[in-house]
């Protein structure tokens, strides 16, 4: 299956190029050829490389169902805690529907405030459809590097929250939990077992996401084809200091997931978007949407919410302000 896999996915791209400039008569160069050929190309490539690490990682998700994360967590010192909880995060099942009962069962079992808000930054942000979509558009250096920069923000982000000692912010009855109820036992799973939730994970997830893929990859082409080389350098390029911080304020209140914000970032990035500024807009988007703000109110007094987004905010801009200066 994997030889059936790999072979399939090497001749997608000359696929790609026979069919939209010899089947449909597309001319090479022009505007609407290259949106196909781009659409064409990345629409089958973004979905193969999806199925098989979402595969992948369902295997080795089932080794940490949220009981198993909140026993690990579970009585952690912070700075061990929050590095724990961010690589965790990677790999747990999140979605921003979960963030409440997952924080109240963090909560608990005893989780310090700054270690649960590391997992909740890093789940959504550093997941396996962001890494494999950064991998397949951009290649495995800027996956790595948003793999380093998410973790980064993740533990210093839930670390600085951790400081400031701010569970008096947390609602009054999601307090009252700390009662050191039993976190309930482990199923001990068969390989069998292991591989049906890589199957599962693949029916669950890229079926929810395969539409973001394709309207992602359809709005990264016509901006691929249409948009004039260099235009959005005078708007999110390194000379325009001000694109940072611009970035992350528009993308606070935008909703979308990787899975529909990366292919847009790839083609951003091919039409003189700086990467800095890019990676800050995709992490405002992911880290900080409005309906995830909006679940958290449940548990979360006000201000709470407005230090969070203040705190992960400025990690994200000294993100993009240090690799717009770097690369």
């Amino acid at each position: 299956m994997l030889i059936a896999w790999f072979l399939i996915y090497k001749q997608l791209l000359p696929f790609s190029h026979y069919f939209t400039y010899q089947i449909l008569g597309l001319e090479q160069g022009s505007h609407l050829g290259e949106a196909v050929q781009f659409f064409i190309y990345d629409s089958p490539k973004v979905m193969m490389l999806l199925t098989l690490i979402v595969f992948g990682v369902g295997i080795i998700r089932s080794f940490f169902t949220p009981e198993r994360t909140r026993k690990i967590l579970a009585g952690r010192r912070e700075s061990v805690g929050n590095v724990l909880a961010a690589h965790l995060g990677v790999v747990t099942p999140f979605c921003s529907c979960s963030a409440v009962p997952l924080f109240l069962g963090f909560v608990q079992a005893g989780v310090p405030l700054g270690v649960t808000l590391s997992f909740l930054i890093a789940a959504p942000m550093v997941n396996e459809v962001a890494l494999v979509l950064l991998y397949g558009l951009l290649g495995w250096k800027v996956a790595a590097l948003y793999l380093i920069l998410g973790l980064s923000v993740a533990i210093i982000g839930g670390w600085v929250i951790g400081r400031l000692k701010l569970e008096h912010l947390i609602e009054d009855w999601v307090r009252e939990m700390r009662s050191g109820t039993p976190l309930g036992f482990t199923v001990r799973l068969t390989w069998n077992d292991r591989i049906d939730a890589g199957r599962q994970a693949v029916k669950d997830i890229v079926a929810k996401v395969w539409p973001y893929v394709i309207a992602g990859i359809g709005a990264g082409a016509a901006i691929h084809g249409y948009v004039p080389e260099n235009f959005m350098a005078s708007i999110m390029g390194k000379d325009a200091w001000w694109s940072v911080p611009a970035a992350v304020v528009i993308g606070i209140p935008m909703y979308s997931n990787a899975a529909g914000i990366v292919p847009v970032i790839q083609a951003l990035l091919g039409k003189g978007a700086a990467l800095g500024t890019a990676l800050a807009f995709m992490m405002s988007v992911i880290a900080l949407s409005l309906p995830e703000m909006v679940i958290l109110r449940k548990v979360l007094k006000p201000k709470l919410i407005a230090i969070f987004i203040g705190v992960v905010g400025t990690g994200i801009l000294l993100v993009g302000y240090l690799f717009n200066i770097l690369i």
